[in-house]
């Protein structure tokens, strides 16, 4: 059974970092993609980034340069670093690997 939890969400100022952490458990977690997607209250999931197997990274157009995606295969571990932060990136964060979804972790921006 298939097992993704995130952690590392809060409440931060605009301009302040987190860091999210996505575990995985019951999977070969290097031979998949890890994708990161957030959903605003009110609004539809939207993609934000993803690390491919060959350690590729791509992001949405809102997140770029602010936000990092790593993984680390050997903890089945992968990582969003989220800098400068602005209160539109308030959403919950979700980890996806294939069909599988975290619980997610919210994310507050706000003064």
């Amino acid at each position: 059974q298939v097992q993704l939890v995130e952690s590392g969400g809060g409440l931060v100022q605009p301009g302040g970092s987190l860091r999210l952490s996505c575990t995985a458990s019951g999977i070969t977690f290097s031979a998949y993609a890890v994708h990161w997607y957030r959903r605003p209250s009110g609004k539809e999931r939207e993609f934000v980034a993803i690390s491919t197997v060959s350690n590729q990274t791509m992001y949405s157009d809102s997140v770029k340069g602010r936000f990092t995606i790593s993984r680390d295969n050997a903890r089945s571990s992968a990582y969003l670093q989220m800098n400068n932060l602005k209160p539109e990136d308030t959403a919950v964060y979700y980890c996806n690997v294939q069909q599988d979804w975290g619980q997610g972790t919210q994310v507050t921006v706000s003064s």
